[in-house]
């Protein structure tokens, strides 16, 4: 069974920092694709970022410049540095994994991020 295990959440001060983490127990290599999708209170979920398995990357437009999703292939993790945090990007932030193998997609628990002063 694929696991997805996210980390980093927390509470941060506009314009602060934070770095979520995202651990499978897949290799990198038997991925498609990694992303990191949020959830805001009465809102749908939205994409926030996705790399593929060969390096490409893509953003939300309300993210691009501030965020930057990264992967550590020894590790099977992937990264989302997040900078210049603002209020709106309070949300519950989950990890996408889709398997080369069958495109089957499997999610992480979430982990909240509020940026409030």
């Amino acid at each position: 069974q694929v696991q997805v295990v996210e980390s980093g959440g927390g509470l941060v001060q506009p314009g602060g920092s934070l770095r979520l983490s995202c651990a499978t127990s897949v290799s990198i290599f038997s991925i498609y694709a990694m992303g990191w999708y949020r959830r805001a209170p009465g809102k749908q979920r939205e994409m926030v970022a996705v790399i593929t398995g060969g390096g490409s990357t893509n953003y939300a437009g309300s993210v691009k410049g501030r965020f930057t999703i990264s992967g550590d292939n020894a590790k099977n993790t992937v990264l989302l540095q997040m900078n210049s945090l603002k209020p709106d990007d309070t949300a519950v932030y989950y990890c996408n994994v889709i398997l080369k193998v069958d495109y089957r997609s499997y999610w992480g628990q979430g982990t909240q991020v509020t940026v409030s002063s």
